[in-house]
């Protein structure tokens, strides 16, 4: 999806010295970059642009990769998720849940799968694998995708080979529940992906609030 929405305002907001000067100082959680993220540090988020978020180094495995992605406080980063233009395709029955994430060249996220989401890139290039929901999946949760498209993505062939695409700037692709996918960001990048989560009934929802 190509040009459908704006979210210039968030764009500029994003730039490396607006992020550093208007939100430098607020704390971001990184995550492991495998398969099943279970590792969590928080961090500055000046800290983390300026000494962490460079390019990924095939040799280092995913799950001793650290970069930030989805797990943001929405209350302390209200003023900048504000602005964010939500894609305007509801789905009944789901809302959406924005995550958040920045990352340097090189890095991504092993396949896994959830449910369906819109995803956006707001700087670089995000480079993205998929595979059916039927896939019968053969791989190493912790090997990065950078170390897989180099060893052994070249010998892969008919159906071993997933469905790809590069989305960049302003570009938002979607995908159904369940699709396997992994991800490389092709360049340092800033990136919005909007989750659909079954809708809680208002009943439901203060039951669980107690």
């Amino acid at each position: 999806l190509d040009g459908l929405f704006q979210n210039e305002e968030f764009r500029q907001r994003c730039r490396r010295e607006r992020l550093l000067s208007s939100y430098g100082h607020r704390k971001v959680k990184l995550t492991t970059a495998s398969s099943h993220s279970y590792i969590q540090r928080p961090v500055r988020l000046d800290y983390y642009i300026n000494y962490m978020m460079g390019p990924q180094d095939i040799s280092t495995p995913g799950n001793e990769t650290l970069y930030h992605f989805g797990d943001t406080d929405r209350v302390e980063w209200k003023d900048l998720f504000d602005v964010y233009n939500f894609p305007p395709y509801p789905i009944p029955g789901l809302d959406p849940i924005i995550s958040f994430g920045l990352a340097g060249a090189g890095t991504g996220v092993p396949m896994h799968f959830h449910g369906p989401t819109f995803a956006e890139v707001i700087h670089g290039r995000k480079r993205w694998f998929f595979h059916r929901p039927t896939w019968v999946p053969s791989f190493d949760p912790n090997r990065t995708t950078l170390r897989w498209l180099v060893e052994d993505y070249p010998h892969l062939h008919g159906n071993e080979k997933p469905l790809e695409c590069t989305v960049g700037p302003g570009q938002v692709i979607y995908f159904p529940d369940r699709w396997w996918h992994s991800t490389l960001n092709i360049d340092t990048s800033v990136f919005v992906s909007t989750f659909l989560s079954p809708s809680i009934p208002e009943k439901q929802f203060r039951n669980q609030s107690l």
